[in-house]
C-alpha cells in the first residue's frame, strides 16, 4: 500500500499581505487593461483589426482614456493574458473570464506583466541592444537584493550591484579583454553611463508594473513585488486542488480538480465522472471545456475522452475542423485507431505539431513550475532553438508573446534567454 503525498507549501515572508489583497493590488494595477480587454472582446465592431487606429479611437473615447493610456492598457491586456487574438478577431482570455471571482488567476496574470517589463517599457533609444540584455538579465539580482533587504535601498547601491553583476555575465562569456584581472569589475568612463541609464530604465519598468516604489533616490518592492520575487526564489506551484468530490461537479471543475492527480487516479475521476452522465451530454461538455481559453483544461479535457472512447469518435472527428482543437483530436483519432501514443504524433504536420506545443507550453506557463517549461523546451519538434522559434512566430498562437516571455524568464542560459526575449519582442511588436 503506498500514500500520496505532497510537499507542504512554503509560507511566505512574514508580513506578506493575504493572496486576496495582494490581487486587489494586482486588479487595481491592471485595471485600465482589464477595461480595454472587455470592451475590445465585446463592445467594439467586429471583424475590424485588433485596436487598430481607428479602434484606438473608439476605445479612448469610450472609456474616457487618452490614445497613449489606451496602447498601454492594450499591451498589459496581452501580456497579462486577458485577450487573445485570432486573425482578425479579438477574444477574452481566460484570465479576463476568471477576473473578478479567481485571485490565483489574477495573481498570474500580474506574474505574466511582471515578467514582460521590459517589453513594454521600450529601452533607451541611444543605447546598444546588446547591453540593454545584460541588464534586463542582471535585474532579477537587483530584485533579490530589494527582498533581501526589506525596505528601501539607495539606488548607488543598487547600481553597485548592477554593474558587478554585468560584469560578472561578461566574464562568464569571456567578454573580457586578453589579460584583464579576472575580479569582477565596476564599469568605468563610457561603461558607467549606459549601465547607470539602463538601471533607471529598469527600476521606472518594473514600478510601471506595480512591483516597485520609487522615492528620493530610493526603491522599495511593493507587496506584489516582494511576494513574486519570493514566488520566483522558491519555485511554488500553486492552484492545487483537491481529487475529492469531483462526481457532481461540472466538467470545468471536475478537471481542475484532477489537474494534480497522476494519470491513473486522473482515469479513475473521469470514469466515475461519466458514468453518472449520458455519454452524449458528457462528451459535449467536456468539449466546450476544450473549446474554452485555459490550454492546460483543453488538454484534460481530450485525456477524459479517451476514457470515453468509442462513443465519443464521432464528435472528436467533428472537432478536428477547428483549429485550436485539432490537434488534440487528430492525436485522440490517432490512438483510438490503435496508433502507439509514442508514434500518434506523426499524423501531425509540422505547423498542427507547434501550434501543439506552444499550447501546451500556455499550460505548463499558466499552472506549472519553471522546470516543467524547460522540459517542454526538450520535446519541440524543431531541431535547434532558432527553428523552434521561427516556427512559433510563424504559428499564430494567441498565446505566443506570453509562452516566450515565460521561457525567457525561466531559462538559465543566458544567451539562449535573449534569443528568446528577442522573439518575444518581434511578435509583440508585430502584432499590432
Amino acid at each position: 500500500m503506498t500514500t500520496r503525498r505532497t510537499r507542504p507549501a512554503p509560507r511566505p515572508p512574514e508580513g506578506t499581505p493575504a493572496p486576496a489583497e495582494l490581487a486587489r493590488q494586482a486588479r487595481a494595477v491592471l485595471a485600465d487593461a482589464v477595461r480595454i480587454a472587455r470592451w475590445a472582446a465585446s463592445d467594439r465592431d467586429p471583424g475590424s483589426t485588433p485596436l487598430a487606429v481607428g479602434a484606438q479611437e473608439r476605445a479612448a473615447a469610450a472609456l474616457g482614456l487618452s490614445m497613449d493610456e489606451v496602447r498601454a492598457g492594450w499591451d498589459r491586456a496581452r501580456l497579462a493574458g486577458l485577450v487573445e487574438l485570432h486573425g482578425d478577431t479579438v477574444r477574452p482570455g481566460w484570465r479576463l473570464r476568471a477576473w473578478d471571482r479567481d485571485d490565483m488567476a489574477v495573481l498570474r496574470g500580474w506574474v505574466a506583466l511582471f515578467d514582460a517589463w521590459s517589453l513594454i517599457h521600450p529601452a533607451p533609444g541611444d543605447v546598444a541592444p546588446a547591453a540593454v540584455a545584460e541588464v534586463v538579465e542582471a535585474v532579477p539580482q537587483v530584485l533579490s537584493l530589494l527582498q533581501l533587504s526589506a525596505g528601501p535601498v539607495l539606488t548607488p547601491a543598487l547600481l553597485d550591484l548592477l554593474q558587478q553583476r554585468v560584469a560578472e555575465l561578461r566574464e562568464e562569456r569571456c567578454e573580457v579583454p586578453y589579460g584583464a584581472p579576472a575580479e569582477p569589475q565596476t564599469g568605468s568612463g563610457a561603461d558607467e553611463a549606459p549601465v547607470a541609464a539602463l538601471l533607471d530604465w529598469a527600476l521606472e519598468g518594473l514600478s510601471a508594473v506595480g512591483a516597485l516604489t520609487l522615492e528620493r533616490g530610493e526603491a522599495t518592492l511593493t507587496p506584489l513585488g516582494n511576494w513574486a520575487v519570493w514566488v520566483k526564489l522558491e519555485q511554488i506551484c500553486v492552484a492545487a486542488q483537491s481529487p475529492a468530490g469531483n462526481i457532481e461537479q461540472s466538467a470545468e471543475d471536475m478537471l481542475r480538480g484532477c489537474a494534480r492527480l497522476t494519470p491513473g487516479p486522473a482515469r479513475a475521476e473521469y470514469r466515475a465522472w461519466l458514468a453518472a452522465r449520458t455519454v452524449s451530454s458528457a462528451v459535449g461538455e467536456l468539449l466546450t471545456v476544450a473549446r474554452g481559453e485555459d490550454a492546460l483544461l483543453r488538454g484534460l479535457a481530450f485525456e477524459a475522452l479517451r476514457v470515453v472512447g468509442a462513443p465519443a469518435e464521432s464528435e472528436v472527428r467533428a472537432a478536428a475542423a477547428e483549429p485550436s482543437l485539432r490537434p488534440y483530436a487528430l492525436l485522440w483519432l490517432a490512438e483510438h485507431e490503435g496508433a502507439d501514443p509514442e508514434d500518434a504524433a506523426d499524423v501531425l504536420t509540422r505547423e498542427e505539431a507547434t501550434w501543439l506545443w506552444v499550447d501546451t507550453a500556455a499550460a505548463v506557463a499558466d499552472h506549472g513550475e519553471p522546470q516543467l517549461l524547460l522540459r517542454h523546451l526538450d520535446s519541440a519538434v524543431q531541431g535547434t532553438v532558432p527553428a523552434l522559434l521561427e516556427a512559433v512566430r510563424a504559428g499564430g498562437h494567441p498565446r505566443t508573446v506570453q509562452v516566450l516571455v515565460a521561457l525567457a524568464a525561466a531559462h538559465p542560459d543566458p544567451a539562449l534567454a535573449k534569443a528568446v526575449r528577442r522573439a518575444a519582442f518581434q511578435v509583440h511588436t508585430g502584432g499590432v
